[in-house]
């Protein structure tokens, strides 16, 4: 099927007749990665959230699959709906209501405006991603991992209540007393399990200044070897790690580790008993908002020159502690990342992770590994996405789990 003819020719759907002209079809056949491209038979734009429900009863009953979409940041067409319904939650982003423990918020608002409806009440989200970019529904369908993970895990364990429409049409209220079927169905069902509408999400007071320290390592023992003792001992409030090339055909390692503090408290120093190059390593300070927005700059940077837009075979997976080092090594023997993109690698104590629908490898410690690679031509996409192949297959065999399916 190619449009909205056939079975549902006339059909009105809640909220207008979907979209079924090419620069709609496109838009849902394609996502950030740009690398698979699903294309719908429609896309809805509801215009409240009572048109949801009765829409996914009607598409339902034509056969359709409905798939919710916003940002559409996803890497390999999981907010595509091949054949099916795509709904588009951006009309949806408003932040209803922040209190001194909680922030009620539309799926398709994103994390930056959740932001700055928090801080002036002194209080943020727990844990956030690395780019602010990101809706609140797309998220918290996947998982949602950052750098405050080792501490919160992960931003769908910091959910206390939605507001979600069931596969069969249902709008219910859901939390971990009632509905919790459906709301452990809902975080991280990849949209599959139900669209999200309104999200409840725990709120922590925030301090106004982050100390960032870059921590720098030649070896990759060392580096992973910090990144255990910090996690275990809870020094830093935020905690990331990457690779990075030399450009010599070596790899070099570096911890990121940010501490968050209020004036006129001095920034802390949590450095001692490390194994970093320590005349390497460098500071600076931050205020919260800047750090936690640190990556605008920089994207809005892509965008003018162009690397936006290019391909992302991006590729993140959970391992366990103890093969981290194999895969991360054999990783980084592949097509060389380079000026093209960034390999993370952070832990996150299984304990904190919570949401039964994200896979989580069987080990009381799990690293976060993800290739994130931009592609500059044809050859390097197919390259980057045929080695993506063979390391999912090595991380499974590894014990490993793949975060986006």
């Amino acid at each position: 099927m190619t449009g909205f003819g056939g079975t549902l020719r006339g059909v009105d759907f809640p909220g207008g007749v979907p979209l079924t002209d090419d620069a709609a079809l496109d838009w849902a056949a394609d996502d950030f990665g740009h690398v698979v491209r699903r294309r719908p038979v429609g896309v809805l734009r509801p215009t409240s959230a009572d048109d949801v429900p009765a829409a996914v009863r009607l598409a339902r009953a034509h056969g359709l699959t409905v798939v919710p979409r916003a940002e559409g940041h996803s890497t390999g067409g999981q907010a595509q709906a091949p054949g099916g319904l795509v709904l588009d939650m951006t009309g949806f982003r408003t932040v209803h209501r922040v209190t001194s423990e909680h922030v009620v918020v539309d799926a398709g608002a994103r994390w930056s405006d959740v932001l700055a409806a928090t801080l002036p009440l002194g209080v943020t989200p727990p844990v956030l991603t690395d780019y602010l970019g990101l809706s609140v529904g797309g998220t918290l369908s996947v998982g949602g991992l950052g750098g405050a993970s080792h501490r919160f895990g992960a931003q769908t364990d910091t959910v206390l209540e939605l507001d979600a429409v069931t596969p069969d049409g249902v709008r219910v209220t859901c939390s971990p007393t009632r509905h919790p079927d459906v709301f452990d169905a809902v975080r991280a069902g990849g949209g599959r399990r139900g669209v999200i509408l309104r999200a409840t999400v725990r709120l922590v007071p925030a301090h106004t200044h982050a100390r960032c320290f870059r921590l720098r390592y030649d070896r990759v023992g060392d580096f992973l070897r910090d990144q255990r003792l910090l996690a275990a001992e809870r020094r830093f409030d935020h905690l990331e790690g990457r690779a990075r090339p030399d450009g010599a055909g070596r790899w070099s390692f570096r911890i990121d580790a940010t501490a968050y503090f209020t004036p006129p408290a001095p920034p802390p120093e949590p450095l001692a008993g490390l194994r970093d190059r320590r005349e390497a390593a460098d500071a600076d300070t931050a205020t919260y908002r800047r750090f936690a927005n640190r990556m605008a700059d920089d994207v809005a940077a892509l965008r003018v020159l162009g690397p936006w837009r290019w391909p992302h075979p991006w590729l993140t997976v959970l391992l366990p502690d103890a093969t981290v080092e194999e895969v991360l090594t054999a990783s980084l023997a592949g097509p060389a990342v380079g000026g093209n993109g960034v390999v993370l690698v952070y832990p996150v104590p299984r304990a904190v992770l919570r949401t039964p629908g994200l896979r989580v490898p069987d080990s009381p410690l799990v690293f976060l590994l993800a290739l994130l690679r931009t592609a500059d031509s044809a050859p390097a996409l197919r390259a980057m996405v045929e080695d993506n192949d063979v390391l999912r297959r090595l991380c499974l065999a590894a014990g490993g789990t793949t975060y986006l399916l």
